[in-house]
């Protein structure tokens, strides 16, 4: 078995090799970039993050840069990508990293603000070669699909555990570009899956739960009072723009006030 899970991930990474995406972050092994990039890459579309992270590091080209920058500055390059509060605890994140220096394993890096375990796993093995899998809904997909079993818990981290490559930081991004290219959730395309031979299943998917409508929600008017906050401009206008009730936009500031 452990001869199978050699030779199908020698292939998977060849075909990586020849098939990767171009994305930024992807440039250097640097752990700020890599960094910076999943923090934004969470609940975002990478076609989004690509602007906003080119943008972000001409801003603040290094960690120093961010932990020392201001929470209008900050927010003003975070627009667009929502959740203003991962921008918070990622400065919050550069100002203990400049002070104390990187941790450079994943159990070390999920001490660090607003970085879970697929974020340090990620971060620990692309920048600091750690042995470990990034374990999101994409690996869990193509996993569960080599499997033939819908693999969730204990027993997905198990089997993740057992087949990630040696060369781990690369693994899990040849992983995620197999499931945006071929692997995706409906009709994968199997007949151009270089690992396709290893796949028990591919009808196996969980879809996750579906994110509620962006129009009218809480998260378009979160979005809108800030921007017109951090461009100087009145955020209750911009709720009353949005056709807000009072208690709406009253809800939305307190909650804005708090988290600073």
């Amino acid at each position: 078995m452990i001869a199978e899970q050699s030779l199908r991930n020698r292939t998977l990474l060849t075909w990586y090799g020849e098939h990767r995406r171009g994305l930024p972050w992807r440039a250097s092994t640097d752990p700020y970039p890599v960094l910076v990039s999943e923090v934004m890459l969470q609940q975002t579309q990478v076609s989004r993050v690509i602007p906003k992270f080119e943008s972000f590091l001409e801003a603040f080209p290094t960690i120093g840069h961010l932990a020392r920058a201001s929470t209008n500055d900050l927010l003003s390059e975070w627009s667009g990508l929502g959740y203003n509060s991962r921008a918070l605890r990622l400065r919050d994140a550069a100002r203990l990293i400049d002070s104390a220096g990187w941790p450079t394993t994943s159990t070390d890096l999920m001490q660090l603000p607003g970085v879970g375990r697929y974020t340090a796993a990620a971060v620990a093995s692309i920048s600091f070669g750690e042995p470990i899998a990034a374990v999101d809904t994409n690996l869990k997909r193509i996993l569960s699909r080599w499997e033939g079993d819908a693999l969730d818990g204990s027993d997905l981290e198990r089997v993740a555990a057992l087949s990630v490559d040696d060369d781990a930081g690369t693994w899990n991004q040849a992983l995620m570009d197999l499931g945006s290219a071929l692997c995706t959730p409906r009709e994968p395309r199997c007949g151009r899956c270089p690992v396709s031979t290893w796949c028990s299943d591919p009808s196996i998917y969980e879809p996750p739960a579906r994110q509620s409508t962006f129009e009218g929600s809480r998260r378009q008017l979160r979005g809108a009072m800030v921007r017109a906050s951090v461009n100087g401009g009145d955020p209750r206008k911009a709720g009353y723009a949005l056709d807000r009730t009072e208690d709406e936009i009253e809800s939305v500031l307190e909650d804005l006030e708090d988290e600073g």
